[in-house]
């Protein structure tokens, strides 16, 4: 019956593959949809201790960082999702300076919520503060440090939706996927508790999971 199907395809004019060429080309679809699939989404290693400014944001805004254990959760990103991510974005790049905690507080790390004036951090933050408002859900909106080519440190928002991870950045007026940046991402906070922060370095996936046994952040 295949045979029969291969030749009146081939008189038809239709280029198509044997059987075995089928597999071999169904596998490698396959492998290459997971392989999408996976780019997509940032691999977790275990927990790592959070940024010093955060810690501190934490102690002054309690209740920003306050919340039960939760599950993982990515925003359903519709085109009024990705029209409020944008317009978020674009405004709060645009109402705030870039300065860094030095000029502003003679300090190295000083996490605030900014006013006419912010570093990297003060951005992430107002950025998430207003989508939470909006009704947006904390554990899609993840605070990330990363490191820019030069390897000096950086913050950016990192948005986890259903079709991927996208990046809210005050040095970059477009919204990427994350795997399409060219920062080197090292920690974030988890999708699970605000408080709690996962890295994003694969060094420290056996190191972590042997200390703490746990794999689900």
């Amino acid at each position: 019956m295949f045979i029969r199907l291969q030749a009146k395809l081939f008189i038809a004019g239709i280029i198509i593959l044997s059987i075995p060429e089928l597999l071999i080309a169904t596998e490698q679809n396959a492998l290459m949809d997971r392989t999408a699939n996976l780019s997509r989404f940032a691999s977790i290693y275990g927990e790592t201790p959070p940024p010093i400014g955060w810690v501190k944001f934490c102690e002054r805004h309690k209740r920003d960082c306050s919340g039960d254990v939760t599950k993982r959760r990515r925003i359903r990103l519709t085109d009024e999702a990705w029209s409020q991510m944008v317009h978020v974005n674009v405004y709060v790049n645009s109402k705030v300076e870039p300065a860094t905690d030095r000029e502003l507080y003679n300090v190295a790390e000083h996490w605030v919520y900014p006013g006419s004036r912010g570093d990297c951090e003060d951005y992430v933050l107002l950025k998430r503060l207003y989508l939470m408002n909006m009704g947006w859900p904390r554990e899609s909106l993840l605070v990330t440090v990363v490191l820019n080519e030069d390897n000096s440190g950086h913050a950016i928002l990192t948005v986890v939706t259903d079709m991927g991870e996208f990046v809210l950045d005050n040095q970059n007026p477009e919204i990427l996927p994350w795997h399409v940046t060219r920062y080197k991402f090292i920690k974030r906070q988890s999708q699970r508790h605000p408080q709690l922060w996962v890295s994003l370095q694969p060094e420290a996936k056996h190191q972590q999971r042997k200390i703490l046994g746990r794999t689900n952040w």
